[in-house]
């Protein structure tokens, strides 16, 4: 199409919608996060739509805050008819949101009203359900409250973490994208309001929400494990340590593990645990600091004083 598209995003979500959209529309120009420091070395590292973007050679700019005159200037020497947005990672004014005639538009990681704000695919995880999506929606100056254009439902499997079910809802909202952008541009498709029932907010998650406590259930921390995959990573405490939890699952508490108290170190079927609220949460994969990933037993066969 001839339309003029600006697309916005920076992780690794973003960039089935941005090839998609390049495939078949006009991108003049992508809108991403500064470079950051990233790895042990701290070398700056671009986010991976700006690696996508200089690949299928489309200009990008990457300002601190959109609204930066230089920024301004450069979203309005596009002249853009529609600006597609993913996982960007900034708020959009009304300067913005009011530039394009067909408006903003973004693919958002649950099937809202629920799943509002920074990490819907986290927060589905959290809460236990059983199933997730995509909503195509028009952005008003609200946090995800604008009119929808298209859902499409994903179901979360058992042993998803935030990595392997954002992988899936990528390719899912790159898809719904293509397939809706023609039928909304044509105008046979109308925005339509969000349901006034049942919003929820997924807060934008921090480092310390990784630590785990152990006077949860086990069935809640092991969601807290998947959730938190890759970050903030879920952690505990280990000789003065941090051990991160790659993968794990809840376990009864069996003999004398059911009278030991929450946070005991307990070991279970050769793997390391910890007592939680009446059952046990049992290590499958685990990151001493300093270390690689390794398996429990492979951890616990290492680790004096374990239980």
């Amino acid at each position: 199409m001839t339309i003029k598209t600006v697309f916005m995003g920076s992780p690794e979500f973003a960039l089935p919608s941005l090839r998609l959209l390049a495939q078949n529309f006009n991108v003049v120009g992508v809108v991403s996060q500064p470079d950051r420091e990233a790895g042990r070395g701290r070398k700056l590292t671009p986010p991976p739509v700006k690696v996508l973007a200089d690949e299928l050679n489309i200009p990008t700019i990457q300002p601190s805050r959109i609204r930066e005159p230089q920024a301004m200037a450069q979203l309005q020497a596009w002249a853009p008819d529609l600006i597609v947005v993913a996982a960007f990672g900034q708020i959009l004014r009304p300067a913005v949101l009011d530039m394009p005639r067909f408006g903003c538009i973004n693919v958002h990681g649950s099937l809202l009203p629920r799943g509002r704000g920074a990490a819907p695919i986290q927060a589905a995880i959290l809460e236990g359900d059983a199933e997730t999506g995509i909503t195509i929606m028009k952005m008003d100056p609200g946090v995800d409250t604008g009119p929808m254009l298209a859902q499409g439902a994903l179901q979360i499997l058992p042993d998803d973490n935030a990595y392997s079910l954002g992988l899936r809802m990528a390719e899912l909202g790159a898809n719904l994208l293509v397939e809706t952008l023609p039928l909304y541009l044509s105008g046979a498709l109308q925005p339509q309001p969000q349901p006034e029932t049942g919003a929820t907010y997924a807060a934008m998650l921090k480092k310390e929400d990784g630590r785990l406590d152990f006077s949860l259930s086990a069935e809640i921390l092991a969601r807290r494990v998947r959730a938190f995959y890759p970050w903030p990573g879920a952690y505990t405490i280990w000789q003065d340590q941090p051990l991160k939890i790659i993968r794990a699952h809840p376990a009864p508490a069996a003999g004398a593990n059911r009278s030991l108290p929450a946070g005991s170190l307990v070991q279970q079927d050769g793997l390391p645990g910890i007592a939680c609220a009446g059952d046990l949460l049992v290590f499958d994969e685990v990151q001493p600091a300093g270390k690689k990933p390794m398996p429990g037993k492979v951890f616990l066969n290492g680790s004096r004083g374990w239980g």
